[in-house]
């Protein structure tokens, strides 16, 4: 009977660049899962700041949607964060881009929707698999609810 010797390290050798892959695609994967809830979130928390009815008694005049949009979209952008403060996980800079849209003249009942969008790039899924996408996936975010 031959000897033994070195089949574990050969075996080892040959299954370790697939242990890899599937710890990194795991990491990966979460990564994008989790950037995908935190801009859900800010369009969520985007969306109820800008449906909250505000009143400004030394205003002579209210401009219900232009305040509904900004504060929605300021509220939005908080809630990801800044470069130096961000909630997003990111291995470049977050450029997320929000977008919040008012059907009607901002009356009460009428629809805001804020629309988050966030660009994600693999770090290293793409230089193991291909068919991904090497210049990342697009995630976006929408909400819609109707102000107070």
């Amino acid at each position: 009977m031959k000897s033994q010797k070195g089949n574990s390290a050969i075996e080892f050798a040959i299954v370790l660049p697939l242990l890899v892959l599937l710890l990194f695609g795991i990491i990966e994967f979460s990564i994008v899962y989790y950037d995908q809830a935190v801009i859900t979130n800010a369009s969520r928390e985007g969306a109820r700041a800008g449906i909250v009815y505000f009143f400004d008694v030394d205003a002579e005049e209210q401009d219900r949607k232009l305040y509904a949009l900004a504060n929605a979209e300021h509220a939005a952008r908080r809630y990801c964060g800044n470069d130096t403060t961000s909630r997003l996980i990111t291995f470049g800079t977050a450029a997320v881009t929000v977008n919040a849209t008012l059907e009607g003249d901002g009356d009460s009942g009428d629809n805001l929707t804020v629309a988050v969008r966030y660009h994600y790039d693999f770090l290293v899924i793409p230089n193991f698999a291909t068919g991904l996408d090497e210049e990342g996936i697009d995630l976006e975010a929408r909400t819609l609810m109707r102000l107070e």
